[in-house]
């Protein structure tokens, strides 16, 4: 953490402060930015390192967070290069969000009902071929909450557009919790422990049916993935307390508290 930071500060990637903010925010102007790139290059060693590198969804979720984490980083580098609070435009901002979200859901939706990738292709195939229509497993079923054995199945389209919302959606609200000042990754912390409980549960067989959710194998590996963001996220608090290094964390002290 603080090597990165270090390099950070020498090579004077600093931030760029928006001047509508509040006036108190001006002092942070040239304050290192781009903290997220540690958090990713934890996340993707940690489960490298301790993640089950067979598993599809270890790569599915390596893959769509380094991929939103480049369009973070691509807009990073505009604001310093251009030395201006505006980064790359909103809508190529969301064009690759949907790019992202659109391809991740319809391989999830697939990935879901086979056991292996080649199985998700055919079954890919078979959907085109019969005119869009294909049942899905219940395991690709909305569970309502409160209500113990009522679930609604989405099909291929409602799963996907589900998916596609939960993924740009989430990537967009992490940015409106980031804000101006930064207040993004404690929730992120907490999210990703609530989430890790729940990958577990689902895939495990025992608990999963105990628990009235459906068992999907290989589920339980991404809680190794939600491990690794809740060990980044303590890690970028630790190394950022106040008074701030990195421009993000000096308020995620101040929601530890």
């Amino acid at each position: 953490g603080p090597r990165m930071i270090s390099w950070l500060t020498q090579s004077q990637i600093g931030q760029q402060v928006r001047d509508d903010g509040p006036a108190s925010h001006f002092s942070k102007a040239g304050t290192p930015t781009m903290g997220g790139a540690l958090i990713l290059i934890i996340i993707s060693v940690t489960t490298l390192l301790w993640g089950d590198l067979t598993n599809r969804y270890v790569w599915l979720v390596l893959a769509v967070t380094m991929a939103f984490g480049l369009i973070g980083w691509i807009d990073d580098y505009l604001k310093i290069s251009r030395k201006s609070s505006d980064g790359l435009a909103a809508r190529w901002k969301y064009f690759w969000q949907s790019f992202i979200g659109t391809v991740s859901a319809v391989y999830l939706v697939f990935s879901v009902s086979a056991s292996n990738n080649q199985e998700a292709w055919e079954l890919f195939l078979n959907w085109i071929d019969s005119g869009f229509v294909m049942a899905l497993p219940s395991q690709a079923d909305l569970i309502l909450p409160f209500f113990k054995n009522l679930s609604v199945p989405l099909g291929v389209i409602g799963f996907s557009v589900l998916s596609y919302f939960v993924l740009v959606g989430s990537s967009n609200a992490v940015n409106l919790t980031d804000g101006l000042d930064g207040l993004a990754i404690m929730p992120t912390v907490l999210v990703a422990a609530g989430l890790g409980v729940f990958a577990y549960v689902a895939g495990h067989s025992v608990f999963s049916k105990y628990l009235l959710l459906p068992y999907i194998p290989g589920a339980g590996e991404l809680t190794v993935f939600c491990a690794a963001i809740v060990g980044s996220g303590l890690a970028f608090l630790w190394f950022n307390a106040y008074p701030a290094q990195v421009f993000m964390g000096d308020v995620g002290a101040l929601a530890l508290g």
